[in-house]
C-alpha cells in the first residue's frame, strides 16, 4: 500500500493486500478496500463505502458521499462496490437513504467518466454505464445491461437484464429484459440479439424472446393483454418467466412499443 504524506487515510480504514493508493487520495473512516485495488490520485472514498477486490478507481471519482436528497437525515447507510469494477474519472456514487440504506454496484461493472449513481440504486453484475450516464435515486438495473452515453434515467425506473439503451436517451419508463431501446420518447426498437448471442443464448432462446416481444410491443396489445397472450401462447422457459415477472412488477409502466 502506498501511504505517503500526500494521501489522507483514516487510521481505522480497512485496506486489503497489494492496494496502491496514489497521491492526494482521501479515504475516510468506515471504509473497506479489498485486495489488489488501485486508487488513483485525487480520489475521495467517503465513510460507509465497501469496495471489493481488483477494482480500479480513476482520478477525481467520489465514492460514498451523502445523498443529494433533501429527505436525508444523516442516517447510517452504505455504498457497496463489487469485485473487478472499473470506475473512471469523476464518477460520483452516493450512499443510500433510509429507504434501502444501500447503493450497490455489482461485480465486473464498468462506469465510464462522469457517471452519476444516486442514492439507493442497484446496478447488476457486468453492466456498463457509458460516459455521462446519470441515474436518479432508487433505480434498479439488471445484470449485463448497457446504457449509452448521456443517458438520463428517472427515479424508480427499472431496467431489465441484457438490455441496451441508446446514447442520449431519456428513460422515464421501465425497460424490460433483453431489448434495445432508443428514440424519443423511449421506445422498443428490437431485441438485443447481438448481445444475447455474445452471451451464449441459443437461437431457440432468442426466437422465443422475439416472439414474446411481438406480443407485447408489435401486435397492439396493452400490457395486461400481452401478459395473457404470453401466458397462453409461449411455452414455459426461463426467459418467459423473467419477462413476465418484470412486467408484473413494473411500477412506472413499460416503455412504448414499436411505432
Amino acid at each position: 500500500m502506498n501511504n505517503n504524506n500526500l494521501t489522507v487515510i483514516h487510521p481505522e480504514a480497512k485496506i486489503g493486500k497489494n492496494v496502491v493508493i496514489e497521491p492526494f487520495a482521501f479515504i475516510e473512516k468506515n471504509v473497506e478496500i479489498g485486495d489488489n485495488c488501485w486508487i488513483g490520485p485525487h480520489v475521495s472514498i467517503m465513510s460507509g463505502t465497501k469496495i471489493g477486490k481488483n477494482c480500479k478507481i480513476f482520478p477525481g471519482a467520489v465514492v460514498g458521499a451523502v445523498p443529494q436528497d433533501l429527505k436525508f437525515g444523516g442516517e447510517e447507510s452504505v455504498v457497496e462496490v463489487g469485485d473487478n469494477v472499473v470506475i473512471r474519472e469523476y464518477c460520483t456514487i452516493n450512499r443510500g437513504t433510509k429507504a434501502n440504506h444501500l447503493t450497490k454496484i455489482g461485480n465486473n461493472c464498468l462506469l465510464m467518466a462522469y457517471v452519476h449513481v444516486a442514492h439507493d440504486c442497484i446496478v447488476g453484475d457486468y453492466s456498463i454505464l457509458a460516459n455521462n450516464v446519470n441515474l436518479a435515486g432508487h433505480i434498479e438495473i439488471g445484470r449485463n445491461a448497457v446504457l449509452g452515453g448521456l443517458t438520463a434515467v428517472h427515479q424508480f425506473v427499472q431496467i431489465g437484464e441484457h438490455s441496451m439503451i441508446g446514447g442520449g436517451s431519456l428513460v422515464r419508463k421501465d425497460v424490460p429484459p433483453y431489448v434495445k431501446a432508443a428514440r424519443e420518447p423511449l421506445s422498443y426498437v428490437g431485441i438485443n440479439g447481438l448481445g444475447l448471442r455474445r452471451r451464449q443464448f441459443t437461437a431457440d432462446q432468442i426466437n422465443t424472446i422475439q416472439e414474446i416481444y411481438r406480443l407485447l410491443f408489435v401486435r397492439g396489445n396493452n400490457t395486461t393483454q400481452a401478459i395473457d397472450a404470453i401466458e397462453s401462447n409461449i411455452s414455459d422457459c426461463q426467459e418467459k418467466e423473467t419477462i413476465l415477472k418484470f412486467l408484473r412488477n413494473s411500477k412506472r409502466g413499460i416503455m412504448r412499443g414499436l411505432k
